[in-house]
Formats: structure tokens, C-alpha cells, sequence
């Protein structure tokens, strides 16, 4: 699956996108966020706060309770605002 970093998530990280294969028993984008900190110092610390985290699975705003079995895409980036 194609991995899509955004903003400071993006700079804490050092990739704008990434691909993965994540172990089968990765089914929610919350084990996704679990097994991503496991990569490096800055997925970890990208994630640290999942909170400030928002998810988008195939560029549909996502929950991390939801599926990513057969997902192609999943996106993270912090809240965004206006003004």
C-alpha cells in the first residue's frame, strides 16, 4: 500500500510517501499507526500524539478503527483549520 505523509507528520518522518506491506495481522489504521512507530525514531515521534493525527483511507477521511484490508492508499496529516 502506498503511504502518504503530509505536513509536519511529513517532516518528523523525512518521506513524503512510502510503500508498505505491513504483517497480515495489520487490519485497522490504528495497527497501522502500531506498527509504522516501530520503523524508525521518526515514525515514532510523527506519531507520538495520535490525537493531532488525521487519517484518510483511499482519500475518504478515515477513523483508526477502520478496515485497511485491500486499502491502496492511506494518507496521514494533522487537523487542518480555517480562518
Amino acid at each position: 500500500m502506498k503511504i502518504l505523509y503530509f505536513a509536519w507528520v511529513r517532516q518528523k518522518i523525512g518521506l513524503a510517501e512510502e510503500i508498505a506491506t505491513p504483517p497480515t495481522s495489520v487490519n485497522t489504521a490504528g495497527e497501522l499507526i502500531d506498527w509504522l512507530v516501530c520503523l524508525s525514531p521518526g515514525h515514532a515521534e510523527a506519531f507520538a500524539n495520535r490525537g493531532t493525527i488525521r487519517i484518510a483511507i483511499n482519500q475518504i477521511f478515515a477513523e483508526p478503527e477502520d478496515s485497511i484490508v485491500g486499502v491502496t492508499e492511506i494518507a496521514f496529516f494533522p487537523p487542518v483549520t480555517g480562518g
